[in-house]
């Protein structure tokens, strides 16, 4: 009767297909559930009496009742074990195709540095032939005795920014400055249909965050510091990707979308990624939830909860806010995804378990690396009482929901989607176009002294600055790796850089175009354009404490001033995630653009920047600042309605070329700005990311200091030694994405792996050193032999030699632990520069993985925990 009334309900809403794929998963399920879960109904009750009321904005999404039938007697058949599983969210990684077939996770994701394979230069058939291998283990019952589909997550941030060859939009924040909701809906239609061209379901987009700080380091992810922007374009993109409610919704080319990060991730304290947001409720709904109001609107199925805390509570475990605001005020029926191993920091939770966040209201958990773990561990805590049967029950039913609406269970494998056989779509001229219209609206006109511009395309120009001919500068983070900074542009076979775009134009109409990074032409131009900037960052490793740009090293500003000396006209196009202060580099500049980070269509900057043949503008400036521009190197916080506020340029300033107006001179008077940390006595030298002023080092040798022969410095979170074999290094999580390091060694050979600073230091700056103090796993048991060495120099003399054989061995295999080694066992007063923070020294087979690595003045208590290393071992 279950399996009739089920066909009949789908053959009703959706297909005959469709109606027998949820009847074979349900033939295929194991054991049936004692009773079925309430329709629609969680588990939670409220933690705490709402303060501020927020809206119901779930306006035009009507629960199907016959859906929800479906969901009931699908949950009814599923055992705990199947219901688990579809909670859990493996990464590709570490998820091999035969522990998909053998649990039956409900989805997995690509991180920012992993595609299929490991092959970064991946086709889009690649992508699409290793979905068909996950789905297909997916509904393979024969272990797990469930039919039900994985769908795959990926971070399309701007464009399907992870894929090689893809198109790159500028960035949200150069999307703000177009101030155009319905540009957003077409780049977010094509969007979705590049993600579908390689078999993908699910985009972790849009980002609605609302940067208050602009040290944060993902401001560029924002659209804006004003909530009305990010309110009109969230639900705007959430209908590009997903389709139109009543329309097309969740429909052809429609993808699962992600509001996120839910919510107050623009308003740490300091701008500090994964911080605290100290604001009232009102603020909290006003400021920071305002692009959940239209996404949730626009149907959005799934909204990501996020990394910082709200006055103090981690939003991962915060019941009231995920569960009475979002699900029950607002009337969010999607599911609620935590990010990348965020629920480790929810009180009483680790990497392997986190009933807090499941019983706070997230519903499919995002476990890299460790969702074995994870999902053995949840089962036992539901069998225990911790977790409520309720909460798995709605948990899933969220998910499902998803799934069903999307029409998972009728599509079939990713390659025999229509969607997905239209290949031509991927990186279509209709898309270049897009992208290219959208780079210049995002362009905004900061000065434009003697209306220099639009430059002449019959000229002699010169174009200039590291970002000219650079498609992974103007790209930035989330573009093809998570950090970006390991590109060059042969990753990125269809895009044009800015010196491209400058050139196809100018040669065209019979001018002369040069490319000199450096400043030192052959032929002295007519005019200068510098394309200087950021280089690439992500997440917390674009936290800053300055807002001054090259802040201690003005090599672009003297750049700038060597052509202006010639009695060069120059004009500065400025590739960037965030305002900065750069009133010395305005300064100096005949003209200032900001081109944001354009994405991969740089032919964009050429169409504004250059005149026709007849020097009439070709098109004009449009962008205007949606964020505020600063007028002082501390003007951290600067956003419109402020109190005594005093940008440079304010909220909504953009000159265009009907605009005369030359600016004068501005303040180059700096602030002394305080640096976090520099006075409690810890030296950073890899937390989370490495200190500015170092770089991992892989040696195959058996010297293991500066001086060693065969020595390669490592530009990336992976390496491997010079011979190929000795010894590898590959980026592991402990706390958060790639904080820190394994070092894997596979020879009989010595091999070693230095922290090593770029220019050596004095060893007088480690006089208050009493210990190094890091986070340290062995993999397997460990070797005869491993040294370490702590701050050496090149002849190969260290504060402190010693093996960490006997300290090490008693560890459990797997499991992290705090290390810390005394420093001040000698006075070695013949140490004069210090060249290597610490040196790993081993041979053999083994690995061991390290992160948290800070040189301390003050060593912990010996009852703490911390495996201490005295100078007596």
């Amino acid at each position: 009767m279950i399996s009739t009334r089920i066909t009949k309900s789908l053959n009703k809403n959706r297909n005959k297909k469709q109606s027998l794929a949820v009847l074979s998963f349900i033939l295929a399920a194991t054991s049936a559930q004692a009773t079925a879960s309430q329709s629609g109904a969680t588990a939670e009750t409220k933690t705490q009496p709402a303060a501020v009321q927020w809206p119901f904005v779930n306006t035009g999404l009507k629960r199907d009742p016959e859906l929800e039938n479906i969901l009931d007697q699908i949950l009814a058949r599923m055992t705990l074990q199947q219901k688990v599983a579809q909670m859990i969210q493996p990464e590709i990684g570490y998820l091999s195709v035969a522990q998909m077939r053998k649990y039956g996770f409900g989805s997995y994701l690509n991180g920012g540095n992993t595609a299929p394979y490991g092959r970064k230069q991946a086709t889009t058939d690649v992508w699409l032939k290793y979905a068909d291998e996950m789905y297909e283990a997916s509904v393979d019952a024969s272990q797990d005795g469930s039919r039900i589909p994985t769908i795959w997550g990926t971070d399309a941030m701007h464009g399907h920014s992870n894929v090689y060859g893809a198109t790159l939009f500028p960035h949200n924040i150069g999307l703000g400055a177009a101030h155009d909701p319905e540009l957003i809906h077409r780049i977010g239609v094509a969007t979705a249909k590049e993600v579908a061209a390689t078999g993908i379901e699910w985009s972790f987009a849009p980002t609605v965050a609302v940067v208050r700080d602009d040290r944060w380091g993902r401001t560029y992810e924002s659209y804006s510091e004003d909530p009305a922007i990010v309110k009109a374009y969230a639900g705007q993109m959430v209908s590009g990707l997903q389709g139109t409610l009543g329309k097309d919704f969740l429909q052809g080319f429609g993808r699962i979308a992600t509001a996120k990060h839910f919510v107050g991730d623009g308003g740490t304290e300091k701008g500090i990624d994964r911080g605290d947001t100290l604001i009232d409720e009102q603020g909290l709904r006003d400021i920071h939830a305002a692009g959940y109001m239209t996404a949730i609107a626009a149907g959005v199925q799934s909204v990501m909860a996020s990394f910082n805390s709200w006055n103090g509570v981690r939003l991962h475990g915060h019941q009231y806010l995920l569960t009475e605001v979002l699900k029950n005020q607002m009337g969010f029926d999607g599911f609620v995804v935590s990010d990348w191993n965020a629920h480790k920091f929810v009180e009483g939770c680790d990497l392997e378990q986190c009933a807090g966040a499941i019983n706070a209201g997230v519903d499919v958990l995002m476990v890299p690396e460790h969702f074995e773990a994870f999902y053995h561990n949840t089962i036992r805590q539901v069998e225990q009482g911790i977790i409520p049967q309720a909460r798995i029950d709605d948990a899933v039913r969220r998910f499902l929901r998803a799934k069903i609406r999307w029409g998972l269970l009728s599509r079939g494998k990713p390659s025999s989607r229509l969607e997905s056989g239209a290949n031509a779509v991927f990186n279509s001229q209709a898309h270049k176009d897009l992208a290219r219209d959208a780079v210049r609206k995002s362009l905004v006109l900061l000065k434009n002294n003697q209306q220099i511009l639009p430059l002449s395309p019959k000229s002699r120009v010169l174009v200039a600055g590291d970002g000219a001919d650079n498609i992974a500068k103007q790209a930035g983070g989330w573009s093809v790796s998570w950090q970006g900074t390991d590109n060059t542009n042969a990753d990125f076979p269809n895009a044009t850089s800015i010196y491209q775009g400058i050139r196809q134009q100018v040669e065209a109409a019979g001018g002369q175009v040069e490319l000199a990074v450096d400043g030192d032409y052959r032929k002295k131009p007519d005019v200068a354009l510098v394309v200087i900037g950021e280089k690439p960052y992500a997440e917390w490793f674009g936290d800053i404490q300055q807002l001054e740009y090259q802040h201690g090293d003005k090599t672009d500003l003297a750049l700038i001033k060597k052509l202006k000396q010639q009695g060069i006209p120059v004009v500065t196009v400025f590739l960037t995630g965030r305002p900065l202060w750069t009133n010395k580099e305005i300064n100096a500049s005949d003209a200032f653009v900001v081109a944001w980070l354009p994405g991969s269509e740089g032919q964009g900057v050429a169409d504004v920047l250059l005149a026709d043949n007849a020097g009439k503008a070709r098109y004009d400036f449009q962008g205007k600042l949606s964020f505020s521009w600063p007028k002082y190197d501390h003007q951290f916080v600067l956003n419109k309605g402020d109190a005594n506020y005093d940008p440079l340029f304010a909220y909504g300033y953009g000159l265009t070329y009907a605009d005369k107006k030359d600016l004068g001179q501005f303040t180059e008077q700096g602030s002394k700005v305080a640096v976090a940390g520099s006075d409690d006595g810890i030296q950073p030298l890899f937390v989370r990311n490495l200190a500015a002023d170092m770089a991992w080092v892989l040696s195959d040798n058996s010297t293991g200091n500066s001086a060693a022969q065969n020595a390669t410095l490592i530009t990336t979170p992976y390496g491997v030694s010079a011979d190929g074999t000795s010894l590898a290094m590959q980026s592991v999580n402990l706390s958060y994405q790639e904080d820190g390091r394994q070092l894997r060694w596979n020879s009989a050979a010595k091999a070693s792996a230095s922290l090593r600073y770029l220019k050596p230091v004095a060893a007088s700056d480690f006089s208050k050193a009493k210990a190094l103090r890091l986070s340290l796993r062995v993999d397997q048991q460990v070797p005869a032999e491993l040294n370490l060495g702590v701050l050496c120099d090149q002849q190969g003399l260290c504060q402190r030699e010693l093996s960490l054989v006997k300290a090490l061995t008693p560890l459990k295999a797997g499991v992290w632990h705090t290390v810390e080694v005394a420093l001040d066992c000698t006075d070695n007063s013949r140490l004069k520069r210090v060249s290597d923070a610490l040196i790993f020294s081993s041979s053999g087979q083994h690995s061991l993985a390290v992160a948290e690595m800070v040189l301390t003045a003050q060593q912990s208590a010996a009852a703490n925990g911390t495996v201490q290393i005295s100078c007596a071992n």
